[in-house]
């Protein structure tokens, strides 16, 4: 064997092939070293042919290792050299500083994104001193594929570089650095690179996984315009491919989420793009592993392309049962509403024996879109109005509902479909013999599937569909009201604000808008209503406003019936009303008072209860008929002798003294009326500073008792008197102004 190139010629022919290219490395380990197998060990084999050069190339790999860089900085630098020109012009170096100042100003406004250190000083500087090429590629390069047996540090990344420089500049990539996300990982010679030191199975993984134009991020950013845009999908899976195919089979596998936003986003974009992209590949990739937050690609089919499977196995009914299911946990929050009926069967599982307002939520077979009146939501809402089984329904103006919008519901069904195969892959842990790591990433998906199920479902649900007639004249419609989705709010919730916020649903009623609402329509029978017909009046129609409950109602109507004004403004009550006698017993207006929802108990025109009050103040001030009492053990039915009749109740009366009963059981005479007090005047001053809590106070404690009076005309005049030592022009006329506004009887300064 002849060992060429050496200061000492050839070595001993005695020395085997090994030995001699051993002592030849030794001797001089950066001489160029030409070894010479004869050809008849090429042809007969021995220790020549192929088991020569597989000895040669492992004895040069071992000679070769002292030689490698010490760290990633020594990689940056030869790159750069072998690749790129070096800069020397100085409006370079500003571009270069204002790339590298960029990126970590980036990195520090998005600090919860990227790794802790990517803001720092020290890591601006490595962006100068990679430029053009980013830093985290190679770090992936030198820290994990360098760990891969037979990929070179220096050669092998200078060769990877080369391929993918070479490819970057025929494609006229833009990009600001390059980065792992730039890396075009399906072009042959960068591929070939990226594969040469792994398992074939590599190469299939990334045509149908990583990269290529049939590649599942590619036709996932074609189908998502806003991740298209920035070929999202496609960024993350390089990224991803990157930084976990030379870790694999490590313990410490797989790539963090903050890394590979380090990796993908560059200044101007938006994380959040990136963070769906990752979202989306998770959910479609048969090889990407979620273990936590970390990711990573492997040759094995992954349990997503287990929970695909099963996801496309389940059928419509399945689907949707387990939506109906979820809609009926939405009765333990009813908003504003009395009852909330989820997804009914038929329109006779919807009660009419409610005069509150109820929320009915319709099964997702029966969807709406937008302005379709014949969409079968409303077809639906329509017969579910209309009756109640085969019974017409009364209390119509109650009801309201609420449909899933038909182009989201296919998307809920989707995130459905993913539940239940991600569900039933975690309960068959076992019989599917799975390990921890896919119990783990099987958990985190369930989980997953499980928010997103919950923020489609009020997604989805966004039609309010709400009974509607202007008038009596007019026909009934179905108005639609779009929701705002809100993904911490139960549905009945978001309705129940809706309807507030269009008036459609009221849980205050004025006692002036209840009088005119019964003027204009009108509510009354002859010169009164029961409370009871009322309350089902406005249950009933729907061109009466609608009410949260009875109990609104009967507010406004204690409301009415204690105003000062309800004589011009709203209205009176009584207890009942006594037709034969033609008079409201238990009269009361301008105070105070409980009302009852029964049959007997009326709303009372303010006419007719001042004609009656009238009556009664006349009969008050005439002598009263003899009154008759029983003697101790007299008949039922005696009347007590102060008692009298006034106003449809028994009162004692305030003008007659009760008379005593002699022996005999007759009466004594009447005794005569005494005076009554029939005028009131008063006079106080006011602190001119404190005028306006004064004033509420008297009128609070006195004018407010004397008004309560029936019949009462009370007049408060206010008297100012001041003594000034001069008026300027300018509060003189500002005075008499507003005097004149405020429509004084006379007003005016003196002069003296």
């Amino acid at each position: 064997y002849n060992v060429s190139g050496l200061p000492g010629g050839s070595f001993d022919a005695n020395l085997s092939f090994a030995q001699a290219l051993t002592e030849a490395a030794k001797a001089a380990p950066r001489t160029l070293v030409v070894a010479t197998i004869p050809a008849s060990d090429a042809e007969t084999g021995g220790e020549g042919g192929r088991e020569a050069a597989e000895r040669l190339k492992r004895i040069f790999g071992r000679v070769e290792s002292p030689w490698r860089p010490a760290d990633a900085e020594e990689g940056f630098e030869i790159v750069r050299r072998r690749l790129f020109q070096t800069i020397t012009e100085p409006a370079s170096f500003v571009a270069r500083d204002a790339v590298a100042r960029a990126f970590v100003e980036f990195y520090r406004s998005q600090s919860q994104d990227f790794p802790s250190e990517c803001g720092e000083g020290d890591y601006e500087r490595r962006i100068r001193h990679a430029y053009p090429i980013h830093p985290e590629l190679f770090d992936r390069l030198y820290t994990d594929w360098s760990s891969i047996e037979g990929f070179q540090r220096t050669r092998g990344v200078l060769r990877l570089m080369a391929a993918v420089v070479h490819a970057l500049w025929e494609g006229q990539d833009s990009s600001i650095l390059i980065m792992p996300a730039t890396v075009p990982v399906a072009v042959p010679k960068v591929q070939y690179e990226l594969t040469r030191y792994l398992e074939n199975s590599w190469v299939p993984v990334i045509e149908s996984e990583v990269d290529g134009m049939n590649a599942l991020p590619a036709r996932l950013d074609r189908e998502n315009p806003n991740l298209g845009r920035y070929s999202a999908c496609r960024r993350v899976a390089r990224t991803i491919y990157l930084g976990s195919a030379p870790t694999v089979r490590s313990q410490n596998r797989g790539v963090p989420v903050r890394q590979i936003n380090l990796g993908c986003t560059q200044p101007g974009e938006s994380v959040a793009i990136f963070g769906d992209a990752l979202r989306r590949l998770a959910d479609h990739s048969a090889h990407l592993t979620v273990e936590g937050q970390r990711y990573w690609y492997s040759t094995q089919p992954t349990v997503a392309r287990l929970a695909q499977d099963r996801a496309a196995q389940y059928d419509e009914e399945q689907v949707l049962d387990e939506i109906e299911r979820r809609l009926r946990t939405e009765q333990a929050n009813r908003g504003d509403f009395a009852r909330v009926h989820p997804c009914p069967a038929s329109s006779g599982d919807v009660a009419d024996d409610d005069m509150a307002a109820r929320l009915v939520i319709l099964k997702p077979q029966f969807p709406h879109a937008l302005h379709d009146s014949q969409s079968s939501g409303v077809g639906l809402a329509r017969e579910m109005l209309n009756a109640r089984g085969n019974a017409p329904r009364h209390y119509r103006n109650t009801l309201v509902f609420l449909a899933a919008d038909r182009t989201r519901l296919e998307d809920l069904k989707q995130g459905v479909r993913q539940f239940l195969a991600w569900d039933s892959i975690l309960r068959d842990s076992e019989s599917l013999n799975l390990d921890a790591s896919q119990r783990n990433q099987a958990r985190t998906r369930r989980e997953g599937a499980e928010e997103t199920v919950k923020a489609r479902i009020p997604e989805t649900y966004i039609w309010l569909l709400v009974p509607e007639q202007l008038d009596a004249h007019q026909p009934e419609t179905i108005e639609e009201y779009r929701l705002q989705p809100q993904p911490q709010s139960a549905l009945a919730v978001s309705a129940s604000r809706k309807l507030r916020t269009e008036d459609l649903l009221l849980t205050q009623y004025a006692a002036t808008l209840l009088r005119g609402k019964m003027d204009e329509i009108p509510l009354w029978r002859g010169n009164h209503v029961t409370v009871k017909e009322l309350a089902e009046f406005f249950a009933r129609y729907l061109y009466l406003p609608r009410l949260k409950q009875t109990e609104v109602l009967l507010a406004a109507i204690r409301e009415g019936v204690q105003s000062l004004f309800w004589e011009q403004e709203t209205f009176a009550y009584a207890d009942s009303y006594d037709a034969e006698r033609q008079r409201y017993l238990g009269l009361k207006a301008g105070q105070q008072v409980p009302v009852a929802l029964n049959n007997n108990a009326v709303v009372v025109k303010p006419e007719a209860a001042a004609a009656q009050f009238a009556v009664d103040a006349q009969a008050a001030q005439q002598t009263g008929p003899a009154l008759t009492y029983a003697a101790p053990g007299g008949a039922p039915g005696a009347k007590s002798p102060a008692v009298s009749e006034r106003g449809g109740s028994t009162l004692l009366d305030p003008v007659r003294p009760t008379p005593a009963p002699s022996l005999s059981g007759q009466t004594t005479p009447p005794m005569e009326r005494t005076p009554q007090a029939q005028r009131f005047h008063g006079s106080v001053k006011l602190n001119p500073r404190m005028m306006a809590g004064d004033a509420g106070k008297i009128m609070d404690e006195v004018v407010r008792h004397l008004t309560a009076i029936y019949g009462a005309d009370v007049q408060v005049t206010l008297e100012i008197q001041a003594a000034i030592p001069s008026a300027p022009d300018d509060i003189k006329r500002t005075i008499e102004e507003n005097c004149r506004t405020l429509r004084f009887e006379s007003f005016g300064f003196e002069e003296e």
